[in-house]
């Protein structure tokens, strides 16, 4: 297999959802890319004058047993723009992937990692090959993250592109200017429960119902955490360093960082929101409480006090693990308390294919989904999935 690096090519990780492989049934095969990357990546096909621009390129996908090649097609659907009816494109995709053989159109890998290596790009040029890489497991996601920080759904992560200034911004509604970083942050770095709270400052809670909210808190908090990064490192990084283990240890923090803030995100933000719903933590939720001995989920309801009392009728009980993405990890929920059947699983993926729902039904495992991201899963069980809104209605009535 050829070896691929930075910065010889320009990176571009992303979770495949439910429509890029198209479980969803959408009508264009092929993952969505967002037009602000693709423009940098494709600078000839910003041509909004022209209806469908699109150009064509080499893409080899190096995942598979034997690397599966294809002359593909990044086209930006641009209906929108020149059509006045209700219900036009204003999208890119990469299409002409080889069809349901292309591991990049599996249904089985529905939220999957992929890494997109994109080459010959220049300012005026646009790329003209790309290699593939889908991981096949948990180990080879956690790989990837481990050097270039969380990819969580529906966020992707460019990586060696070398004038990130020439790629526009999106509305970035809770980025902060350093003058509105509290000065405290830029002199010792909050912890994930400070840039909760200012993502909630943000986003209060009479702004939007509890599964919007969610969704609009977690995108504030990482602008919010976006933000305080490139004021606290940038800075460092251009003033340079004394030696390579400098280097080193200083972008090696950076990830940890990332890491530890991807890992806390989600469950800090059910805890605030299980709050805002008048659900008390020791009362009515106990929080990374100790079901059996070494074992810790997320949450458990009413409280750890009742799950230790043999006395509590079981059916009455609930534990609720908290998992951004859950292709292949959530199996590691499925011994968290043994006193609970039905394990509910809170989780932003995009999407679940069929067999492996199934596999998740029959293990006892229920999906709690925000509404906005439901359309991403199969018709045939969207109904069985749960809203956080629902979820929490149904503690309340415990």
């Amino acid at each position: 297999m050829r070896r691929v690096t930075v910065p010889e090519s320009i990176w571009y990780l992303k979770r495949l959802s439910a429509n890029d492989t198209q479980q969803s049934g959408s009508h264009q095969a092929g993952p969505y890319m967002p037009k602000n990357v693709m423009f940098a990546l494709f600078p000839t096909l910003n041509r909004q004058s022209e209806r469908n621009p699109d150009h064509f390129f080499d893409l080899v996908v190096d995942s598979s047993a034997a690397p599966v090649g294809t002359r593909a097609r990044v086209v930006w659907y641009n209906n929108a723009l020149h059509d006045n009816r209700a219900g036009g494109r204003n999208e890119i995709r990469i299409t002409r992937l080889g069809g349901a053989s292309s591991p990049l159109l599996d249904v089985e890998n529905t939220g999957a990692l992929a890494v997109f290596a994109f080459q010959g790009t220049t300012q005026q040029a646009s790329a003209n090959s790309c290699r593939v890489w889908v991981c096949r497991s948990a180990d080879e996601e956690d790989l990837v993250e481990h050097h270039w920080g969380a990819v969580e759904p529906g966020q992707g992560r460019l990586v060696g592109f070398k004038s990130q200034a020439n790629i526009p911004q999106a509305d970035r509604p809770c980025w902060l200017d350093p003058d509105d970083i509290p000065k405290a942050w830029l002199e010792d770095y909050p912890t994930g429960e400070e840039i909760v709270r200012k993502a909630v400052e943000l986003k209060p809670a009479s702004e939007a119902d509890v599964d919007d909210r969610l969704i609009e808190r977690r995108q504030c908090e990482f602008e919010v955490f976006q933000s305080l990064e490139e004021a606290v490192e940038l800075p460092r990084i251009r003033n340079g360093f004394a030696d390579l283990a400098s280097f080193i240890q200083r972008a090696n923090t950076i990830l940890q960082r990332r890491k530890a803030r991807a890992g806390l995100s989600l469950e800090l933000h059910m805890r605030t929101i299980f709050e805002e719903e008048a659900l008390e933590e020791g009362q009515h939720f106990s929080y990374q409480a100790s079901s059996e001995a070494g074992k810790r989920p997320d949450f458990l309801f009413p409280s750890e006090e009742a799950y230790r009392d043999t006395g509590f009728p079981s059916d009455r009980l609930r534990m609720l693990a908290v998992k951004t993405t859950c292709r292949d990890r959530w199996r590691q929920i499925l011994n968290e308390a043994d006193r609970v059947q039905i394990k509910h699983l809170l989780t932003l993926q995009e999407g679940v294919s069929p067999s492996q729902y199934r596999e998740m039904k029959q293990a006892g495992v229920r999906l709690v989904v925000p509404r906005s991201l439901h359309r991403a899963y199969g018709k045939e069980y969207r109904d069985e999935i749960l809203d956080v809104s629902t979820f929490i209605q149904e503690l309340q009535t415990l």
